[in-house]
């Protein structure tokens, strides 16, 4: 053969990688127009009039910032017409998530991040919204009143919460999605990203967030969903503009919602021949396995198929011993869990966190794959995973001997007498029961039995009837305990501040953020600061008698304070703040907003004289 045919390959395919290139790296404001000429070119029935409609319900979401006894600062708030929008500022009127920043990252409660979670899943909160009609979205409008910005994906969900019939399959797609962004500007915006079309009907939006890169709290006024009954038909010159394919590295959907083919993938029991496998098979076993540990679990799965060297690799236990499973939510299922099975069983980090819900996952898929995978488990993450009961409950007890971690965050379907199974886990040292509803006796128990306690989080537990009698029972039992989430308890007072303080001289974190019943007079704070002198990080949020005094003891006696938040008080003056800063040289966080004695120009004095220190001062058009 010429030499020359080999030549107009190679160019040839260097053309078309060339063309692949392009057309993957187009401009935004190109891909934008294509998308706009899209919609243009879309025909509408005069009949098919477009709806708009608020949300008319919040469904399901991760966190938020408000009490679940009240409406103010909760994700509640979004449902309806606006109520604040177009003010800017911090209104209580709307939804608000429970952090903001990297700040909760940087605290000792933090726990360390996952491995293989791939570079485009960023999402950290989420809200779930119901609407009255269904129809095929053509724009949805958020209105943001102060710091924009975290929103950075927006799905729709193929099943009508509203239906008495439940559907034969529920589906997740992605209307958009983009990397976080720093928005510069606090004041309030109407954003309307540029949405994709699918294929079917919708009357239920998730909102995805990551407020990583804001400088306070996001709040959110009100969703609206435009969109059409019939179908749109599109103009046979046209084709959909994916808008995941905007940028090169942007959030790609096949990556978000692989778990569709990984149940396909795992359950091939016959490789077909190819190739053989060039000098993989010369290498060392372990640096073979360290390689593959850089790889997502979809990519792990597709290597799987290359050929039977690299799927023994990719088959491995040992390749899942950390195994992160939230990135796939939308998809994964019970079969998902069944093919992974046979893989998991040295796993010793497991997250199911925003996994199984409305049916993806049943009580007896969890159970038989923890009865297969769970004796070598660790940390197990299942935050805001709704298909839990009573018995996954039990099952985790009895099949999770070493279980050191436990984060049920925002499981809050869960029965109280669900949470006395918890008990018999007597080697945690990690336990997350936000927003959920453990009762008193039930949460007695456990900290009788796990005295090996060094991380809890209580925060926003409503049936904790006594939380004095609570926080006694953690001095005398958890002498090993670092922090504490005590946000939004009704009821503690001085006196279960006092059996803390001197029961627990290890914590270096406390959060007792909108305590009402904790008063300054009764010396409660004084006896934190100087029983406490390992504090890295106290909120007093919303404490109005936090006052000088307070603060001129934790200069004195808690040096390694990082973060600090009087928000609310109205007793703190800048002099007393100045010796603070002075003081605490690590500080780096300290919230002032509405301390009616500290105005701009005080923390602007303040700023110039500790540029190190990032200093929070809200507001309120």
């Amino acid at each position: 053969m010429s030499p020359v045919f080999p030549m107009l390959t190679v160019l040839t395919m260097f053309y078309y990688i060339c063309l692949r290139r392009r057309a993957r790296t187009a401009t935004r404001g190109e891909m934008m127009n294509s998308h706009r000429t899209v919609e243009s070119n879309s025909r509408t029935s005069p009949l098919n009039a477009e709806v708009v409609q608020y949300a008319k319900e919040v469904v399901d979401f991760s966190s938020h910032y408000g009490s679940e006894n009240s409406m103010s600062y909760t994700m509640w708030n979004l449902a309806g017409v606006p109520n604040v929008f177009p003010s800017s500022g911090d209104f209580t009127q709307t939804a608000v998530f429970r952090t903001y920043g990297t700040w909760w990252d940087q605290c000792p409660s933090a726990s360390l991040p996952f491995k293989r979670t791939p570079p485009n899943f960023q999402s950290q909160d989420y809200v779930e919204l119901t609407f009255e009609e269904q129809v095929y979205p053509t724009a949805v409008y958020i209105l943001e009143t102060y710091h924009p910005g975290a929103v950075i994906r927006i799905l729709a969900c193929s099943a009508n919460p509203y239906s008495p019939n439940p559907p034969a399959e529920v589906r997740w797609e992605i209307l958009w999605s983009e990397r976080p962004t720093k928005v510069n500007a606090s004041q309030a915006r109407q954003f309307k990203p540029c949405i994709k079309q699918i294929n079917f009907p919708t009357n239920l939006i998730r909102l995805e967030v990551n407020s990583s890169l804001l400088d306070y709290y996001t709040e959110l006024d009100a969703v609206v969903l435009h969109g059409v009954k019939d179908k749109p038909v599109l103009s046979p010159k046209t084709s959909l503009i994916d808008m995941n394919d905007i940028e090169d590295d942007a959030y790609e959907e096949k990556d978000g919602c692989e778990m569709d083919n990984l149940n396909k993938k795992f359950s091939s029991a016959v490789l077909r021949e190819g190739p053989n496998n060039g000098y993989f098979d010369k290498l060392p076993y372990e640096l073979i396995q360290l390689i593959l540990n850089h790889l997502t679990l979809p990519d792990l799965c597709r290597l799987a198929q290359t050929c039977k060297l690299l799927s023994q690799h990719c088959c491995d236990p040992l390749q899942y011993i950390h195994l992160n499973l939230q990135p796939y939510w939308a998809k994964l299922n019970d079969t998902s869990l069944e093919f992974l099975q046979a893989r998991c069983t040295l796993v010793q980090w497991l997250n199911l966190s925003w996994t199984g819900n409305r049916g993806f996952i049943s009580v007896t898929g969890f159970s038989r794959f923890l009865k297969v995978c769970g004796s070598e488990l660790v940390r197990l993450e299942l935050s805001c995973s709704h298909f839990l009961n009573e018995t996954c409950l039990e099952v985790i007890s009895e099949m999770c001997p070493n279980l050191q971690a436990l984060n049920l965050s925002s499981c809050d379907k869960l029965p109280p007498q669900a949470f006395n199974h918890i008990a018999k886990l007597c080697s945690l040292k990690r336990l997350v029961l936000y927003r959920t509803k453990v009762e008193q006796t039930a949460l007695l128990s456990i900290l009788n039995f796990c005295s090996e306690l060094q991380h809890l989080s209580l925060g926003s537990c409503v049936l904790i009837e006594d939380y004095d009698v609570i926080a006694s029972m953690i001095g005398a039992k958890c002498k090993k305990l670092r922090t504490l989430d005590l946000w939004r308890c009704k009821n503690i007072t001085e006196n279960g501040i006092a059996e803390l303080a001197s029961g627990c001289p290890l914590l270096e974190e406390l959060d007792l953020g909108w305590c009402p019943t904790l008063q300054s007079s009764t010396g409660c704070f004084t006896r934190l600061a100087r029983q406490l002198p390992n504090l890295q990080k106290l909120f007093l949020t919303a404490n109005r008698s936090v006052c000088d005094t307070d603060i001129e003891e934790l200069a004195c006696n808690c040096t390694k304070l990082q973060q600090l938040d009087i928000l609310g008080t109205r007793m703190v003056s800048p002099a007393s703040l100045r010796k603070l800063l002075e003081s605490c040289k690590n500080l780096s966080l300290l919230d002032v907003s509405f301390c009616s004695q500290i105005d701009n120009r005080a923390v602007l004095e303040l700023n110039a004289s500790f540029p190190k220190v990032f200093i929070k001062k809200s507001f309120t058009q």
